[in-house]
């Protein structure tokens, strides 16, 4: 993932930035993780979809990877999970490989990461899309994207020609249901400004237990399924929070002789899966990426962090990646409303409900 800084103030010749990779997240170190002399190995267990999932998986490893380029003494590593079942067995591995610290991709690994590191008080983990948990061995990373989504809301209710939005998720989990939940309140938050009625197919924020899921984080082919259902239904802007399964949406998009655009999520999919970057309007980012590289950094200067840290618009967790081909077609205007939005949410007048906030 790209580097980035939070959203400002724009105008027409200047991109949105995306805030997934600004701000890093505060760690107790004050040392310079270049010049110490110690030799450190982490260790990454990711969630099913595999290193090159154009989302997560691969911007949480890229993140380690770069911690590595720049410090020699980092020995980076990872193994994949074909399924749930792998978890316990993976982080097991990877805590009987003597790695200085285990990173563990995804919030489903919850109830794992918690067994094993109460079981191994003395090893260092880390974990994307989860707190602590309480454990004083265990870095809990989240990210308030419902923040980064509610600005994609609003952009696609300003961007629909058709009065019809999509958004669909990979499971029903709070890590994909609240990007939902911000993009379904920016949309609202746009109807209740221009007095319009955008629709939003395949998620209310108000009905948790409901929603259209893939019950994949890999299955492009269902992906395309539920994009062309949405498509018949009417919308023309689609929001997959789903991994690799959203590249259905993409190639659903492309199938529509250009009258479909898809916002992605994570990563700048312009960038990340450019087979599909002409459909791209922008994305939702999570900053994955610097987070990780962040953490491997603290490690490899001799401490571990403790505790939570928690992504915002405010301190470069999560934003709107560039329009990239779309710059010249979003307004002026739309640029600016997206930019108070920011700052409203940043200061607190513009209030997110989704219950899936990390708190």
């Amino acid at each position: 993932m790209r580097h980035a800084t939070k959203i400002v103030a724009l105008t027409s010749a200047v991109l949105l930035v995306a805030a997934g990779c600004g701000s890093k997240p505060a760690s107790n170190s004050s040392n310079n993780p270049t010049n110490s002399g110690k030799k450190i190995s982490a260790c990454m267990v990711l969630d099913t979809g595999g290193v090159d999932d154009h989302s997560f998986n691969q911007s949480s490893y890229a993140g380690l990877t770069a911690a590595a380029a720049a410090n020699p003494n980092i020995k980076v590593s990872y193994v994949a999970s074909n399924s749930q079942n792998d978890y316990t067995p993976n982080l097991t591995a990877e805590t009987n490989a003597n790695c200085d610290t285990v990173i563990a991709v995804g919030g489903l690994m919850y109830q794992a990461v918690a067994t094993i590191a109460k079981a191994n008080p003395n090893q260092h983990y880390a974990e994307i899309d989860n707190s602590n948990q309480g454990l004083a061995n265990v870095y809990g990373l989240q990210y308030n994207t419902a923040q980064g989504g509610f600005l994609g809301g609003y952009l696609a209710a300003a961007m629909t020609k058709t009065g019809k939005v999509a958004t669909y998720g990979g499971l029903n989990i709070p890590p994909v249901t609240i990007y939902m939940d911000g993009f379904w309140e920016g949309v609202q938050y746009y109807n209740a400004q221009k007095h319009k009625d955008v629709k939003v197919l395949g998620w209310n924020e108000k009905n948790q237990k409901a929603g259209t899921f893939a019950a994949s984080f890999t299955d492009l082919n269902k992906g395309k399924t539920i994009s062309n259902a949405f498509i018949q239904q009417g919308a023309d802007i689609i929001f997959p929070v789903a991994g690799g399964t959203g590249l259905g949406s993409g190639a659903a998009a492309a199938a529509s002789g250009g009258k479909v655009s898809v916002i992605w999520v994570d990563t700048d999919g312009f960038v990340s899966a450019p087979q599909y970057a002409k459909y791209f309007l922008t994305s939702v980012t999570k900053g994955l990426a610097s987070s990780v590289t962040t953490y491997a950094n603290a490690v490899a200067g001799g401490t571990f962090p403790s505790g939570s840290y928690i992504g915002t618009l405010k301190n470069g967790g999560t934003g709107l990646a560039p329009f990239h081909n779309f710059d010249s077609v979003v307004p002026a205007s739309t640029k600016t409303e997206l930019a108070a939005i920011t700052t409203g949410i940043e200061n607190g007048t513009i209030k997110i409900t989704s219950p899936s906030q990390p708190k």
